[in-house]
């Protein structure tokens, strides 16, 4: 590996988080991130309004990451940009503005897959953190995506499983809205469920042929027992919310582990990391860490702020390429699909 110090910067903005980066090689200099607090007056995130503030905050964010890394522009090696999957709007936002930025001055342009971010995320250079051997099982969790994949190199991944309609986040997101909690409701109905009874209710896990999954069934299932309930008695969500909360997470923990252990079981491999918004749950943490004494597993979780949409984990595959010259061509396009 090169002694040379290389600087990437990483630009990510593919749903309603802004965010911009500063490696020094596989090391983070700064992270900074703008979040949208409008979307949660329309609980979920409205497109147009998440492009537009990407808009007004895309400059001022670049520049305090570049300000806190304490490098000027012209030290830049590379600009790593989220090419997609996610919001078109969005993404187009980050794009031009990474390839007008390269452009200026005159270094390479990378786009970056966002889930292989989430990913790859485990290689940023921290104090006391293991990174996975490979091959490894990454399970990838987030209000938009679900998925399983076998990651053999850096660039070398496969997708063995996913969800086939609402990604994880959704079912939180979802069962929070029926609740009546505010958006987003992951982060409520983890802390709740820490003080109720997780066995108080059951729901049907959905039945899932190999390692894919579905969660609309769950969120039905849902809706129809409170509606229920809430007949014999209106004030039965108040009574019990955290023993449902509880029973609720008990549920989406249980389908993501119980896929979990069959790609285990399917692949031989007992290294597994996860990555994406939901990773963040306790239960998610507790239940992996419990699989590490249970199965012998070894499980690998980043740190917080690499679980959430940001730019450090963008600029770390941007060096990764930047190691092997895979730079793009300007005239790249975004892609709101973009597969892995």
């Amino acid at each position: 590996m090169s002694k040379e110090n290389i600087y990437i910067l990483g630009i990510e903005s593919s749903c309603d988080d802004t965010s911009s980066a500063v490696l020094c090689n596989d090391k983070i200099l700064s992270n900074v991130v703008a979040s949208q607090k409008i979307h949660a007056e329309y609980g979920g995130v409205v497109p147009e309004l998440a492009s537009r503030a990407h808009q007004s905050n895309i400059v001022p964010v670049v520049d305090q990451a570049l300000k806190q890394a304490n490098i000027n522009k012209d030290q830049l090696h590379a600009i790593a940009f989220t090419r997609g999957p996610g919001l078109m709007g969005s993404l187009l936002v980050g794009t031009s503005f990474a390839k007008s930025l390269a452009y200026g001055l005159d270094i390479p342009l990378i786009d970056v897959n966002h889930m292989q971010g989430h990913i790859l995320a485990h290689f940023i250079e921290e104090n006391a953190y293991t990174k996975p051997p490979f091959p490894f099982l990454a399970m990838t969790i987030s209000g938009g995506h679900t998925q399983i994949v076998k990651v053999n190199s850096y660039f070398d991944m496969d997708v063995i499983g996913e969800t086939i309609d609402d990604a994880v986040g959704e079912a939180y997101d979802k069962s929070g809205k029926i609740l009546g909690l505010g958006y987003p409701a992951g982060p409520q109905i983890d802390k709740l469920a820490q003080t109720g009874n997780p066995k108080a209710y059951q729901f049907t896990k959905p039945k899932v042929d190999g390692l894919n999954f579905s969660f609309s069934g769950l969120k039905t299932g849902i809706l129809y027992f409170i509606q229920r309930e809430t007949k014999n008695n209106p004030e039965f969500v108040k009574e019990n919310l955290a023993d449902i909360c509880a029973s609720i997470q008990y549920t989406i923990i249980g389908i993501l582990m119980d896929k979990l252990k069959s790609a285990v079981k399917q692949t031989g491999i007992t290294h597994i990391a996860i990555g994406g918004g939901v990773s963040a749950n306790s239960g998610i943490r507790a239940a992996l860490k419990n699989a590490e004494q249970k199965h012998g597993w070894t499980t690998y979780i980043p740190k917080f702020e690499y679980t959430t949409d940001n730019a450090a984990m963008i600029a770390i595959v941007g060096y990764l390429k930047y190691l092997e010259k895979e730079f793009s061509d300007f005239d790249i396009m975004a892609t709101a699909r973009l597969k892995i």
